[in-house]
Parts: C-alpha cells; sequence; structure tokens
C-alpha cells in the first residue's frame, strides 16, 4: 500500500518549467527556455515531491494527516532562486530607515529624520535613487547635518556603491577610508564616498550577532513572502553565514542559502576545507565572488566610452552638476575595483583550488576583462562560472560566454532603469541605454541565464516583470523564459538543477503558488500576489 503524502495541492495550474523531451534544464537556448508541462496536482512526502498528475490520482494520497493545499485554480511554481542577493542588506531596508520610495532629497531626509527617533546609536537610510529626484544629485554631509548633528548619520544609495555621510559619521570614520574614494571639495570632504568606502561604512556602522541575526531572519521572511526559496547570498565579512548555520542547526531556516564568498576571504576558505557545494541541504558553499568595475549610478563602472553626463571630471567637477564627484581625477569612464592582472591572480588561485568563481562586471570594458579571465580557467564547463550584471555586453563578450559556458547571472529589474529619461539615459545616452542588459540576446548566444534581483529590490515577479516588459527586443524574455530564469536557470548557475528549479518527482518540495498567472496578465506580472509558499514540503507562507 502506498504511503500517504505529508502535503498535496490539487485543483492547480501546476507549471512544471520541465522539458518534455528530456532536452535538460539549461536556460541556454532559445528552444530549452521555453519549455514547459502543465499539470494540476502535485504530492510530497519527507520534503520531495512524489507524484505530479491529475487532481484525481493525487487525492488517492491523501490521509489523515496530510497538509492540504486547495490551489482552486492558482498558478503554482517551482520556487524562486535569486541569483544574486544581500540579505543583510534586504534586513537593513527592514529593520532601518527605508529610503527606496523618497521622491525626492527632502522625502529621504525626512525618513532619516524619523528613524532618528529611534534610539539606535546610527542613524541609517538604505535605498536613495537621486536619479529620480529632481536634485538628481547625491545628499552631501551638510543635507545630513540637518538630521543630526550629534549622531552619525549614513545614506545609501540603492546600487550600495556609495554613501552619504554626516559631518560626525565623517570624523569617526575617514581616517580608515580609503582615501582615493572619498570625495573632496577643496581639501575637505563633501560627504560622498564610493566603493570600498561606502562598503566600510555600512558594514562597519552596527555590526553584533544580534543585528545581524535581527536583519537576516527580516529578510527571510520577507523573501519567503515573495515566493522565493533559495537565495545565492554574497557575503563579505559578515556574521551571516553563522547566523544562517545556527538557524539551519535549529530547524529555523526557512530558505536555502547558497554563500558565495568575496575573494578577500579565499585564503581563510581554503585553510578551512570550505569547497563550492559542500555543505547541508540548506547552507551550502557556493562561489569565490571578486569585483572588476563599480556602478553605473556611481559613475565607477569601467567602460570604454566615457559617461554621457560626465565627458570631462574636472569640468563636472567645477559644475557639481547630477551628483558628479568632485574629485577632479575620477577617470569619466570609470574605475577598476580589481584591476585585470590581480582578478587573474584571483581567479588562478581560487581555479586551482577547485571553486567557483563569479565575478561582479557591469561596463563593457569590466566585461571583456572578466571573459578573459574566466575563459582561461574555465575547466571544460565543470566550473561554471558566473559574471554577475553583465548589463553592458558586446555581441562578441555574449559570444565568448557561451563558447566557454560562462553562465550571466543578470537582474530584469536593472531595466526599471532603462526607459527613456531614466538613469541609463542620463549616465549613457540612448544608444548604449537601448542595449544594456540584453537578456533576449544573451539567451540567444547561448549563454546560461540566471536572473536575480542584487536585492534592487528582491522581487522575484518584479524581476520577470521587467524582464517581459522590457523597452528593447534585445532585452525582452518571454513569460515561460523570464520564468524559467528565475527557477531552473538560476538553480543550474549553484549546481542545483538536479534538485531545485523545476516540479519533477525526486527534486526538493520547494513550490509557490500564485494568485493570478503571469501567462494570463503579462503587462502586470509586478502586481501579483504570492499565495503559499513551500520550502522543503513545509508551508513558511500562506
Amino acid at each position: 500500500m502506498t504511503a500517504a503524502a505529508d502535503l498535496v495541492l490539487l485543483d492547480g495550474e501546476v507549471h512544471t518549467l520541465a522539458s518534455p523531451d528530456g532536452d535538460g534544464p539549461i536556460v541556454a537556448s532559445r528552444s530549452s527556455a521555453d519549455a514547459d508541462e502543465t499539470h494540476e496536482a502535485v504530492a510530497v512526502r519527507d520534503g520531495d515531491i512524489v507524484r505530479v498528475g491529475k487532481t484525481t490520482e493525487i487525492e488517492h494520497l491523501r490521509g489523515v494527516e496530510t497538509d492540504v493545499v486547495d490551489c482552486e485554480g492558482r498558478v503554482v511554481l517551482p520556487g524562486f532562486v535569486d541569483a544574486h542577493t544581500h540579505m543583510e542588506t534586504l534586513g537593513l531596508y527592514l529593520v532601518h530607515a527605508d529610503l527606496s520610495e523618497a521622491g525626492s532629497l527632502a522625502d529621504a531626509l525626512d525618513a532619516l529624520a524619523r528613524q532618528a527617533e529611534t534610539d539606535r546609536e546610527w542613524i541609517l537610510g538604505f535605498g536613495y535613487d537621486e536619479s529620480e529626484w529632481s536634485e538628481s544629485r547625491y545628499p552631501t554631509r551638510d543635507d545630513l547635518d540637518s538630521v543630526s548633528e550629534e549622531r552619525p548619520v549614513v545614506a545609501m544609495r540603492v546600487d550600495m556603491h556609495t554613501a552619504s555621510l554626516n559631518s560626525v559619521a565623517i570624523d569617526r570614520l575617514v581616517d580608515d577610508l580609503p582615501p582615493e574614494d572619498v570625495r573632496t571639495e577643496g581639501g575637505e570632504p563633501t560627504g560622498i564616498v564610493v566603493e570600498d568606502a561606502a562598503t566600510q561604512v555600512w558594514s562597519g556602522s552596527e555590526d553584533s550577532d544580534a543585528e545581524t541575526r535581527e536583519l537576516v531572519t527580516a529578510a527571510i521572511e520577507r523573501a519567503t513572502s515573495l515566493g522565493v526559496t533559495c537565495v545565492h547570498e554574497k557575503v563579505r565579512h559578515s556574521r551571516a553565514p553563522r547566523i544562517y548555520r545556527e538557524l539551519d542547526r535549529d530547524g529555523e531556516l526557512d530558505c536555502r542559502v547558497r554563500l558565495d564568498y568575496w575573494s578577500d576571504h579565499l585564503e581563510s576558505a581554503i585553510d578551512v576545507g570550505l569547497a563550492t557545494n559542500a555543505g547541508s541541504d540548506f547552507v551550502e558553499t557556493g562561489a569565490i565572488k571578486s569585483f572588476t568595475d563599480g556602478s553605473i549610478g556611481a559613475r565607477t563602472a569601467k567602460v570604454s566610452e566615457p559617461y554621457a553626463d560626465l565627458p570631462d571630471a574636472a569640468e563636472s567637477s567645477r559644475s557639481g552638476e547630477s551628483g558628479a564627484s568632485d574629485d577632479e581625477s575620477a577617470d569619466p569612464r570609470g574605475q577598476w575595483v580589481v584591476d585585470p592582472d590581480e582578478l587573474a591572480s584571483i581567479a588562478d588561485e581560487a581555479a586551482a583550488n577547485d571553486y567557483q568563481l563569479t565575478v561582479h562586471a557591469i561596463g563593457d570594458e569590466a566585461i571583456g576583462a572578466a571573459v578573459d579571465v574566466l575563459a582561461e580557467t574555465q575547466n571544460a564547463d565543470a566550473a561554471r562560472h558566473r559574471i554577475e550584471h553583465v548589463e553592458l555586453a558586446t555581441d562578441h563578450h555574449l559570444e565568448q560566454m557561451a563558447e566557454a559556458g560562462i553562465v550571466a547571472s543578470m537582474q530584469p529589474n536593472f531595466h526599471q532603469w532603462a526607459r527613456p529619461g531614466g538613469l541609463y539615459d542620463q549616465r549613457l545616452g540612448e544608444d548604449r541605454r537601448e542595449r544594456s542588459n540584453r537578456l533576449s540576446d544573451a539567451l540567444e548566444a547561448g549563454v546560461p541565464l540566471a536572473l536575480g534581483s542584487d536585492c534592487m529590490p528582491l522581487d522575484p515577479l518584479g524581476g520577470i516583470h521587467h524582464a517581459v516588459t522590457a523597452p528593447m527586443d534585445c532585452q525582452r524574455l518571454s513569460v515561460t523564459e523570464a520564468v524559467r530564469g528565475y527557477t531552473i536557470g538560476a538553480a543550474y548557475a549553484g549546481f542545483d538543477e538536479d534538485r531545485l528549479g523545476t516540479i519533477e518527482v525526486g527534486k526538493c518540495a520547494d513550490l509557490v503558488v500564485l494568485e493570478e498567472s503571469p501567462w494570463e496578465n503579462p503587462e502586470r506580472i509586478d502586481e501579483i500576489d504570492v499565495a503559499t509558499t513551500i520550502v522543503d514540503g513545509d508551508v513558511v507562507y500562506r
């Protein structure tokens, strides 16, 4: 007699996203990326999917203690896998001042002033986007001094590559920040810092096990409410890995976590024996992450032609337009965060120790450097190296990535800045704006495509919406292609295609039930709500 299921989902529209001809899961071609099969019901036992079929078939596995989810015709998908996240950052938005909805500098300052009413020593705000403001400039120390002249105040830009500090925060931190990343005017700090300095500011402002646990648990709760069942988490000098493992040990971790460690942890990872893909079912070691350049918003992405709104750094410094750098030495074509020679050295050591590599590269010059390095260290596709963002890739870059099997880990929500008049228009001009974030072209070239959010914001349905409604054909995906990029495509980038990413017998029961069908409402996918999220057969959000 067949044992009863622990959980059944009945009367649904179950999109397995599995290829009916068994071609495999890789989202690396138009034909495989559009694969899908539809059923009505799913049965789960011991955390695994044991049957997919008609409701009448699955009902026979229903026992007295079986948990039943009546989908009432709703869409059921594999749980979303976010291929590029910063969960602590998401937690910061939830615990501190959320500046993402600020429509002006005044709105951002008001939000920080409300945060100042708490008893926290540091007044922190995250997620402002000055490209949406009429002022179109970064907050300065003078702006933030209006919030407080007694306590440190920090406002982080949405991309986390730029921070604004008040005078108290500058006095506390400036001596320890890389001087090349501290913007000055007349020899005095303006309050604006970028890249490594920005990272040091937000990571060192409040740092304790209790704080990290508060941030991580708040982020996981938000993620699961959005249908996310697995994240590829980028970590650096953080207590989060230990917190994740403690939650896993105590059976309190409701989301799978793949930890990609910054390259400055490489020697320590080697010393303690961390290995790519090692770990538990819920917490595993992923890649070694490095950088090439910065971001388009901070004008630090390494591009081959000058920024459209910063044709000459010295002239822009004198004019002070649009939050431009006050440092006359700033390169109008961006900067190397890790130069190609150093990247090659990191890659050699990581590859020699069998680590997967993932490299942040946004500008076309940076992508070229990353492709050259990773193609040299790729080992018959087995390493499955990745490039994060790939915002300004050329046709040649995509061809190289496809040939070497390098995964493009991209963020379709970045298309929110690809509309006429948006950030890409401001920074890059129309031509480069129309050639940014070419999801469709990457797929057409045969590049394995994984989708994520970079927590700007973490919202897979929002990301799928932007992929489906992107302004240019070269950027736009079908609904199925976009959903697969956020499920099996992201799972493949983490070597998890055999257990995650599709709804098939033997795979982990990580599932999401949607209130509406993205196929029926492609113009408003970002408005669809999540009804239920299931991780390892347990309902973690309903």
